[in-house]
């Protein structure tokens, strides 16, 4: 197994992206391994790193079809849903909590 090459942040060659640039641009790494990888310094946790793919071997992003959307919208609203108070909460129930705000801190909506 060979070792990948190494660039520092934003120092990265010409025709390298990242999947987020990938996305950018339209495109996915479509199967292709990855060519290299990018480091962030960090102080306290060791360097951030971001792997690099080829920009010509990437594909075209698959168009979102109906059936896409419908389980991406359900999978959504079941984020949304408070297990607690069986409600919708209006927004993305944060995982650290696991139900809705006014369920988690119910002494803050009712002050003395």
């Amino acid at each position: 197994m060979s070792t990948l090459p190494v660039y520092r942040w934003r120092l990265a060659p010409d025709g390298l992206a990242t999947r987020r640039q990938l996305r950018s641009l339209g495109l996915r790494p479509g199967g292709q391994d990855v060519v290299a990888q990018l480091e962030r310094p960090r102080r306290r946790r060791g360097p951030l790193v971001a792997y690099l793919y080829r920009i010509d071997r990437a594909r075209p992003v698959r168009p979102m079809t109906a059936r896409r959307a419908a389980a991406l919208a359900k999978a959504n609203a079941a984020r949304r849903w408070c297990p607690a108070c069986c409600r919708d909460a209006g927004y993305v129930i944060p995982a650290s909590l696991g139900m809705c705000t006014p369920c988690a801190y119910p002494e803050a909506q009712h002050p003395a």
